[in-house]
């Protein structure tokens, strides 16, 4: 985060059970939820200067969290999520998506809203027919999952503001394992701030 000059982060997977912030050192704070050390968790990390601007945190569950914070007159709510992974029951996701969907419904519309999240999904290369909520600079096919992201951001007024970037394929890719690159870790915003 230092090097890249990053003041906000959200981060999935920590697998630290409990809902502390904490300092992690080099001037960065961790605030965090989780109920299970070996799976799940979120979080946000922010610059140590911009803790004494955060209003709320509201720690939803271990896959959904979220900081109002108060910068420079803006009110700016930044959301973390973690999809359940393709094979997950149904009834898991939809409890996210619901989660998620209360989380945007408690936000005022005059806020602005950042939701970095690990969506497990692909929203796909192109985008015809959804011109209005994302680039056309995706990765490979749209699978279920990328769906939901891409109905989640036309309910919401949302861009998955990724998309919008052309760069090569593998800097696209957010994640990669024996040889294969995909993209599942999106940023959305609203329509009206992209």
């Amino acid at each position: 985060m230092e090097r890249r000059k990053v003041d906000i982060l959200c981060v999935q997977e920590t697998r630290w059970k409990g809902s502390k912030a904490r300092s992690i050192g080099a001037g960065f704070k961790l605030f965090y939820y989780g109920v299970d050390s070996k799976r799940n968790g979120v979080g946000v990390v922010l610059k140590e200067e911009f803790v004494r601007n955060v209003l709320e945190v509201k720690r939803v569950s271990d896959r959904v969290m979220s900081l109002k914070l108060e910068i420079e007159g803006v009110m700016l709510n930044v959301v973390s999520g973690y999809s359940p992974q393709v094979g997950c029951e149904l009834e898991e996701k939809e409890r996210f998506w619901s989660e998620l969907d209360e989380v945007m419904e408690s936000i005022p519309t005059g806020e602005r809203v950042v939701i970095g999240a690990d969506f497990n999904g692909h929203v796909g290369e192109g985008n015809t027919g959804d011109e209005e909520v994302m680039g056309k600079f995706g990765v490979k096919e749209r699978n279920l999952e990328g769906q939901m992201v891409v109905d989640f951001a036309k309910r919401m007024d949302m861009a998955v503001v990724n998309t919008y970037f052309q760069k090569r394929e593998e800097h696209r890719a957010t994640y990669k394992s024996g040889g294969r690159r995909t993209q599942v870790d999106y940023i959305l915003c609203r329509r009206g701030n992209l």
